[in-house]
């Protein structure tokens, strides 16, 4: 007889395969759109380091007893003050619609619709570049390469998120990652399914490390078999990607 496999174990929700949210700050949003009217100066306050995010948050205090965190920016300090509104300048760290940003100005934590906190260039070290604006909205280019459209009146903030390195620094310990994995609710490390025997997974046994049989498997499947391609419309490369008709 077998052991629940991984998937199922997840599923129970234990603390395993838990994030420790209770030792997370706040989350990372600007205020909303009725509170920001017209030219909004505030001062950061302080640079808080927040488990299982890779870049620092900063609070910001308004005039009015507005308070709120955001996603740190690389050059800012404490008690920097901040613009926030379309009467804002274009300076590192002040918060403006991207309606007012030149075509080329890159800037990042990038909201979708004006509301929602923040969507886009929010990771350490990523940023958004105004491509071009059109009446539907603002085109922006990801630091990944894809472009987007965003609501003209949606805000974003000046620069790049700060952390920008952090991934290319090696893991020297194996606890080091376990921990960064901990912080984010992941369990670590992960056993590969073929490395295992037949009883306990379904990709396990053999000799040659190799599944052995099709990867795809049904939605409809019994939780202790559902590994792997789950309804797949495809598996593999496409005749397109190979160069066939």
């Amino acid at each position: 007889m077998g052991k629940r496999i991984r998937a199922q174990r997840r599923g129970r929700g234990t603390p395993t395969f838990k994030a420790p949210t209770h030792k997370r700050v706040s989350p990372a949003k600007y205020p909303p759109p009725e509170v920001l009217k017209g030219k909004l100066k505030g001062v950061v306050r302080a640079l808080i380091h927040d488990p299982g995010r890779g870049t620092p948050l900063a609070l910001i205090e308004c005039n009015g007893g507005l308070a709120f965190y955001t996603v740190t920016v690389e050059g800012i300090h404490v008690g920097q003050e901040i613009e926030i509104g379309p009467e804002a300048s274009l300076k590192l760290g002040n918060i403006v619609p991207v309606s007012v940003l030149p075509e080329g100005f890159t800037v990042c934590n990038v909201e979708k619709n004006p509301g929602d906190g923040g969507k886009f260039a929010r990771a350490s070290g990523s940023y958004a570049t105004v491509v071009a604006k059109t009446p539907a909205g603002v085109i922006l280019r990801l630091s990944s390469g894809k472009t987007t459209l965003v609501n003209s009146e949606a805000l974003a903030t000046v620069g790049i998120v700060a952390g920008f390195g952090r991934t290319e620094k090696p893991f020297m310990k194996a606890g080091e990652k376990y921990h960064l994995m901990r912080a984010k609710g992941r369990k670590w490390p992960v056993t590969r399914g073929v490395a295992m025997i037949a009883a306990v997974h379904p990709h396990g046994g053999g000799r040659h490390r190799h599944l052995g049989k099709p990867g795809t498997i049904s939605r409809r499947a019994p939780p202790g078999r559902k590994v792997g391609l789950i309804a797949a419309k495809q598996s593999g490369r496409s005749k397109r990607s190979r160069g066939g008709r």
